[in-house]
């Protein structure tokens, strides 16, 4: 059956794609470069993870289940550092070596106003680009007053109440925003919760105490302000504050879970227009992201035993510094601009909860500064950008035992996007971008002492070559995207090593993605994607394998929505994807099965403000995994295999909000 459901999907996915979409206030735009999700806050209020909510909707995106929240994503297969996350432009980095914090979930959907997922190598703005930048935009605050309250419900106890408001006048605009959330430990198809599935799959030491089995998944608070004021009628300064609070948050099957996770988020914005004939606008900007995360075995049995609990405390520190400039030479808009940003990372490992044994990672700052420049120019109907960085990047670590570290590059694309008329385009693109490795591939000790990381590893360059077709029809479009990339020094997780456990070897990448659009009719609207990719690698050390880890095998989604009457919509969703059958064995991965799910939804405006959401996700409480097991995390197991965490069955919610 299941096989069936995606077949069904991929012939749907083949037949119909997307350029703009405007559903129930949530839009998806689709362009040669990027995808771009609209008006998150109002729409995607059933959770509160991000990474989740651009699963549904964005092909090339799949999120890796690390809990009930805060999970990670794979864009284009590409996951850590080969992908970009930035919100509201500053640079977000996780603290932990394990990825419990990533840095997509240091915001919540209800402060998200639209997210960018840029794919290739054509983001020059920022450090470390090398393929996909994901742009996370939050809301604004407005001159009138206006904002909402929304109280959810949903199965496994899931609670959370968020309110926003906002307001002012022409010169001054202020909004604040905060959450409270908590959850119970979701279940599986089979029924089995958080402790269940690691009773089912690990060994006793690393399964829960018994007076834990039955703890909460995880408990949350955020808040976010900002205020935007209008210095003069061409000048504009904007400050935000973000902070995330978490606590006592279980990762199921990694050996430890996080006693809390805290984030802050600090960024100043100053922008000019219309200074000269050079500087169409000038914008400047500053920020400081901070994260602490001490994760521990305090809830496993492993926490009975003479060493007690062992704790990794883990902090790290983000500065960075931006300007850009804006103008024009003749019919060329050029832009040129200067970044520098320095990271501080540093982890100890504590027995019995605080005594120190270790460092984990020992104080290691990673400092960074670029120039870089674009160019757009028209030439009749072809459109043209171009686009070169220079990095100079320095890692330094307090490890007497581990060297520091210099790297040099240069960046660089072009991307064409030609209009043939008729509703159709054409777009090419092609370029080089380049990341250093972190702290982590570099210097990380395991509990035992042992040097993980590789001291001495490479820079990773990605030279690519992406082409895209959109052609529309009448009430209809699809747009379609191909790629080929190519990995050189690319840092890959050897597991058959001891120490040293990350290497430069050289990899390739190719994939295709299909969007669209179809209005059935005038009140029934469908729309549906599909995304593969492929990735091979030249073989690690001691090892004959050549596939490329976390390449998520073929994606699709469909849904269908109906308008019933001006106050009621209901949709009709189903996600799907074949089995992963090629896959890095020598480091971990497994089979996966083929799945397809079933989520039905029905919203309803009461009126005087309000409005109402019901939904289940998964209705036929299918059991399934879709997140492998490479051995780049540290995951539970059995001895034969490492453990499969499965994802919710059938999940039942509502959603009141008030908005004024």
């Amino acid at each position: 059956m299941k096989k069936i459901v995606t077949l069904s999907l991929v012939v749907s996915a083949l037949l119909v794609a997307s350029d703009s979409v405007e559903l129930n206030k949530l839009e998806v735009v689709d362009t040669p470069t990027s995808t771009i999700v609209k008006n998150i806050a109002q729409e995607e209020i059933q959770s509160a993870d991000l990474g989740e909510a651009l699963s549904k909707v964005v092909p090339s995106v799949t999120i890796i289940r690390r809990s009930g929240i805060a999970n990670d994503i794979l864009v284009r297969g590409q996951k850590r550092d080969n992908i970009n996350v930035l919100i509201d432009g500053a640079k977000v980095c996780g603290a932990c070596p394990n990825r419990m914090d990533p840095p997509i979930s240091h915001v919540l959907t209800n402060n998200v106003e639209n997210v960018e997922v840029q794919e290739g190598p054509y983001d020059v703005e920022n450090f470390g680009a090398l393929a996909a930048t994901v742009k996370v935009t939050t809301i604004k605050p407005t001159k009138e007053t206006s904002g909402d309250v929304n109280l959810n419900v949903g199965s496994w106890d899931y609670k959370k109440a968020s309110a926003t408001a906002s307001g002012g006048n022409d010169k001054l605009r202020a909004l604040i925003s905060a959450s409270i959330e908590q959850s119970g430990q979701y279940k599986d198809g089979n029924g089995d919760d958080f402790a269940q599935q690691v009773k089912n799959k690990a060994p006793v030491a690393n399964q829960y105490k018994s007076a834990d089995e039955n703890m909460k998944a995880y408990e949350k608070k955020t808040f976010m302000g900002k205020v935007f004021y209008d210095v003069a009628d061409n000048q504009e300064l904007a400050f935000s504050y973000t902070a995330n609070r978490s606590d006592n948050i279980l990762y199921a099957n990694s050996k430890m879970d996080a006693l809390y996770d805290d984030s802050n988020i600090y960024n100043l914005e100053y922008s000019f227009k219309d200074l000269g004939s050079y500087s169409e606008k000038l914008e400047l900007q500053a920020y400081h992201t901070d994260v602490r995360h001490p994760m521990s075995t305090e809830y496993r049995n492993a926490s009975n035993g003479a060493m007690g609990a062992m704790v990794n405390d883990l902090k790290t520190d983000m500065d960075g510094l931006k300007v850009k400039n804006s103008f024009y030479v003749g019919s060329h808009k050029l832009m040129v601009g200067a970044d520098a940003s320095k990271r501080l990372w540093d982890g100890s490992i504590y027995k019995q909860s605080d005594v120190f044994m270790l460092k984990s990672i020992n104080s290691v700052k990673t400092t960074n500064q670029a120039l870089f420049t674009t160019m757009d120019k028209t030439f009749s109907n072809i459109e043209v950008k171009v686009g070169m960085r220079y990095d100079n990047a320095e890692v330094n670590t307090a490890d007497v035992a581990a060297v520091d570290n210099n790297y040099n590059y240069l960046s660089a694309n072009i991307f064409a996007t030609m209009d043939m008329g008729s509703d159709l385009t054409y777009s090419a693109g092609v370029g080089k971008s380049s990341r250093v490795p972190d702290a982590r591939e570099l210097y990380n000790r395991k509990s035992t002492g042992a040097l993980e990381g590789t001291p001495d590893l490479k820079h990773v360059d990605n030279y690519e070559v992406d082409l895209g077709v959109e052609k529309k029809f009448e009430g209809s479009s699809i747009n379609a995207k191909v790629f080929y990339s190519m990995l050189n020094n690319y840092i890959a997780y050897n597991k058959s090593q001891t120490t040293n456990m990350f290497e430069n070897v050289d990899a390739r990448v190719y994939g295709l993605e299909l969007n669209g659009y179809y209005f059935l009719s005038d009140d029934l609207f469908l729309e549906a994607g599909a995304a593969y990719q492929k990735g091979t690698r030249d073989a690690l050390r001691n090892q004959s394998g050549t596939n490329l880890a976390d390449m998520p095998p073929l994606k699709a989604n469909v849904k269908v929505t109906s308008d019933m009457t001006e106050v009621d919509t209901a949709s009709v969703e189903v996600l799907a994807s074949n089995a992963w059958d090629n896959y890095d064995a020598e480091n971990g991965e497994q089979h996966l099965a083929g799945w397809g799910i079933l989520n039905l939804q029905y919203k309803r405006e009461l009126g005087k403000g309000f409005d109402a959401m019901i939904g289940i996700d998964n209705v036929l409480n299918q059991n399934y995994a879709r997140s492998n097991t490479y051995a780049d995390l540290t995951l539970l197991g059995n001895g034969a295999n490492t453990m499969l965490m499965n994802e919710p069955g059938r999940y039942m919610y509502a959603n009141l909000r008030y908005s004024f």
